[in-house]
């Protein structure tokens, strides 16, 4: 892993703490918290879409289908053209399709429309969203941890205040959402246009391939395929649970606020100390068996039952979202916008999949069944990590001794 070591060296202000940024970055980690906004946003207007538009549950699920299928096939795509127009263009490009879609969302007729208006932005969010850990990696100062906890911290705070937003303005009607998050998303336009130096292009071009060539590494094919069976059961959560709550666009708001505020406070504050007392693969075991565990919960739980036990996902959703991005960056030799974008393919398709899939076993079965399924995909994501443990020798060496890590690597 020499070329992390050097990554470390080449940062002066390694030491630095991590809310002394330059503005870019606190740009970037702006607009990336709005970007996230949008995973949570339509939560709690599920429901009320589904109304509008005379759609059922499942039909309505294809919003975070499409969303995230053109999500994880367009992060092929996205270290490709960054390193043809730059990484500042790259996310510009990204915000304005995120800013044109939003708004086409908000103005849909048919749910055949939201959905296909929701792909393109997707392509946005996804041009953004993986060059956004590029840039912030490259312009935070305290070196990779903690510039990776702060892109977390803008995931944390993004899905925590996007129900809220979602509610609140959903709850004079279910389009003013959409338009809000495009007002937001111009916002962010224009602090990044303004703020943020023009990124170098790398010094070698990344080729359309190189991210699925990545994958062929042992230690990254695992991760992600780990990460796909955990972003199934992630997403499990998000989507389905809405139809269970029977609640108000407020009610659904505020429990997903919750549960996003522990998201955002775990990944932040509890991940690095877990992972510096016992190592980053444990917290994924630690948080994959916690994660089982509360999906069976929730499918045995009365509905006040449900409410708690879908707010405490929070914390271990919050633990894998720092321990699989450190680990995705650091367990390969690949460039990280390469590892990132062969990573982020398959891990989106687990959210891209369980939406839908979720759903409609529960309109053929029952409510607890979505439940079971994203337990199940909890055990496979373990029986993974089990099976191909010996891929992550370089992340428990890292762990044990950083030198020892470069060693095992190089």
């Amino acid at each position: 892993m020499t070329q992390r070591t050097s990554d470390h060296a080449a940062s002066p202000d390694s030491g630095g703490g991590i809310l002394r940024q330059p503005m870019s970055v606190w740009a970037t980690a702006f607009a990336a918290v709005v970007a996230f906004m949008g995973i949570g946003l339509v939560d709690p207007i599920l429901p009320a879409i589904a109304e509008g538009l005379n759609a059922s549950p499942s039909q309505v699920s294809l919003l975070f289908t499409s969303y995230f299928l053109i999500t994880a096939l367009a992060m092929l795509l996205t270290g490709w053209v960054s390193g043809r127009i730059g990484g500042k263009r790259t996310l510009l490009l990204g915000l304005a399709l995120v800013v044109v879609f939003a708004t086409l969302s908000g103005t849909s007729h048919t749910v055949g429309q939201l959905v296909g208006f929701r792909a393109g932005w997707g392509l946005g969010n996804a041009m953004f969203v993986a060059t956004a850990l590029a840039v912030i990696v490259g312009a935070a100062s305290g070196g990779v941890e903690k510039a990776i906890v702060l892109y977390e911290a803008a995931l944390g705070l993004g899905i925590s205040t996007g129900p809220l937003v979602g509610a609140a303005l959903g709850d004079r009607h279910w389009r003013y959402p959409f338009f809000g998050t495009a007002a937001l998303m111009a916002v962010g336009f224009v602090l990044i246009a303004v703020l943020l130096k023009p990124t170098p292009r790398p010094a070698a071009r990344i080729r359309l391939a190189d991210p699925l060539r990545a994958l062929t590494h042992g230690g990254l094919a695992t991760m992600a395929l780990t990460a796909l069976c955990y972003n199934f059961a992630f997403f499990t959560i998000v989507a389905f649970t809405p139809f269970v709550l029977e609640m108000s666009a407020h009610g659904i708001g505020l429990v997903f606020f919750g549960w996003g505020v522990l998201v955002a406070l775990s990944s932040v504050f509890l991940a690095p100390v877990l992972q510096r007392r016992i190592g980053t693969v444990q917290v994924m075991w630690l948080a994959l068996g916690v994660l089982l565990a509360l999906q069976l919960g929730i499918a045995l739980a009365p509905r006040a039952g449900i409410i708690v036990l879908v707010i405490l996902t929070g914390v271990p959703l919050g633990l894998n979202n720092t321990a699989f991005t450190e680990a995705a960056m650091e367990v390969s030799e690949a460039p990280r916008p390469v590892a990132s974008a062969g990573y982020n393919t398959v891990r989106w398709l687990g959210g891209a999949l369980a939406p839908y899939l979720v759903t409609k076993a529960a309109e053929h079965t029952g409510d607890d069944v979505p439940y079971y399924i994203g337990a199940a995909a909890c055990l496979a994501a373990i029986g993974i990590l089990a099976v191909r443990r010996g891929h992550l020798r370089t992340l428990r060496a890292a762990h044990a001794d950083p030198a020892l890590a470069d060693a095992t690597a190089g």
